[in-house]
């Protein structure tokens, strides 16, 4: 798609010498003769970069710069000035422009301006994004007792390069809380490289981590770095860990006793400066017991365990917790009623914070706007669901089918959706249904 670029500029002649010459150079040009012009194209539609004279017959060029900073605070402006008018120029990007030019303009000269300037757009449109989603993966704490011991040993973490070992059910927030850790830590700055080890098992899960040399399997027509490169001087979160195999627990073992490794095929040993966090939904303890983890494994892992309560026991900052989603959900923290809130105090949760926010998003989507939810938006925690309503002796196999059927009528029957909630995949959500169906 070629740059759209918004030209302001009062001089019929001069617009159309622009235009010509970068049409010809893969630009798609949109001409403002006057500020009024220019302040329907920008409410119209939005542009990869703005080159503009600051001086029109119908306004102050450097007001309008600023006006449009008001709203917009990263699409690139280019400003023109009269030859000898540095003062003015120096004004215009203390108001907002990225470049200026003074006349008569060289289109050569522009050009290599432009291009500068759009690469500057380009970056300053990531980082906005970037802020915009930490803000939005804000990790809410609480106020309760064990969410404080949370906090805690989250800022002790941050302030180590020791590995971390978060426990807890699924859905409680772990990979947020990790994210937290690295954006508090010295690695910042650095990259945060994810691994869910339930989703990868043997050597694709030793090709993720470690990479590859050409030619070390069939598929291989190229070297390929692991996430063990991806994450030198920044952070590795290997989610679910305890469903990582023996075979690739051992490999990494290894890589975490002196922070060397070989990529699958290779002689050449590389080295990686990585800091480890892992988390899981399992007890790490019985599986070590049970010959499924190894033990030596878990001491270089647990040097600090994090453990993330189930949202069924903190009830007590309920309000606060459905306040914080809301807000992530672009709603006010208000929208729910007493009578809603008394019924999502009395829901189980068995899908925690990951089940409450889809709830909330599902709400919110079936409610019309200006009104808040209602009772009936909520309809999906049906009261066998509840725990003052469920037998002590239910079995497992039997609370897994209430909650699997839940989930999947709350996503409204979408397999896609039902399977990212209870964080498992499609194939195992069809075996767990056919199980269900057979029994």
């Amino acid at each position: 798609m070629k740059p759209l670029v918004l030209l302001i500029e009062d001089h019929a002649a001069t617009r159309f010498g622009f235009v010509r010459y970068f049409s010809k150079d893969g630009y798609e040009i949109r001409e403002a003769a006057n500020l009024a012009e220019a302040a329907y194209a920008l409410a119209s539609q939005r542009f990869d970069a703005i080159v503009m004279d600051v001086n029109l017959p119908d306004g102050n060029g450097i007001d309008f710069i600023e006006s449009i900073r008001e709203n917009d605070t990263t699409t690139p402006i280019i400003a023109i000035t009269g030859a000898g008018n540095v003062q003015m120029a120096v004004e215009a990007m203390q108001k907002g422009a990225d470049n200026f030019l003074t006349k008569p303009v060289d289109n050569s000269a522009l050009a290599e301006y432009l291009r500068k300037t759009l690469e500057i757009g380009s970056l300053k449109r990531q980082a906005s994004a970037r802020q915009r989603m930490e803000k939005k993966d804000d990790t809410f704490f609480g106020t309760s007792s064990a969410m404080q011991e949370v906090l805690k040993l989250s800022s002790i973490a941050a302030t180590s390069d020791n590995p971390v070992l978060i426990t807890g059910e699924t859905g409680t927030g772990k990979g947020m809380f990790s994210k937290w850790i690295h954006r508090q830590s010295r690695r910042s700055k650095n990259e945060f490289v994810e691994v869910n080890c339930s989703g990868l098992r043997g050597e694709l899960l030793s090709r993720e981590i470690f990479g590859n040399a050409r030619g070390a399997f069939t598929s291989a027509d190229q070297d390929r770095k692991g996430l063990l490169d991806i994450a030198d001087q920044g952070t590795l979160f290997l989610d679910e860990i305890g469903d990582m195999s023996v075979e690739v627990q051992a490999q990494f073992l290894k890589v975490l006793e002196d922070k060397n490794y070989r990529r699958l095929g290779d002689t050449k040993l590389y080295k990686s400066d990585f800091r480890l966090l892992c988390a899981t939904n399992r007890n790490i303890e019985k599986i070590v017991k049970e010959g499924m983890f190894r033990q030596d494994l878990l001491y270089r892992i647990n040097l600090i365990v994090i453990h993330l309560p189930p949202l069924r026991e903190r009830i007590e900052e309920f309000p606060d917790i459905v306040g914080h989603l809301l807000l992530q959900l672009g709603s006010p923290a208000e929208m729910v009623s007493a009578e809603v809130m008394t019924r999502l105090k009395s829901y189980s949760w068995p899908g925690n914070i990951r089940e409450l926010k889809n709830v909330l998003e599902r709400a919110l989507l079936l409610t019309p706007r200006g009104e808040m939810p209602g009772e009936e938006h909520f309809s999906g925690l049906h009261s066998d669901q509840l725990p003052t309503h469920e037998s002590p002796s239910r079995s497992i196999r039997e609370v897994e089918a209430t909650h699997i059927s839940a989930v999947l009528e709350l996503m409204g029957g979408d397999i896609d959706k039902a399977a990212k909630s209870l964080n498992i995949s499609r194939a195992t959500l069809y075996r767990r249904l056919k199980q269900i169906k057979d029994r």
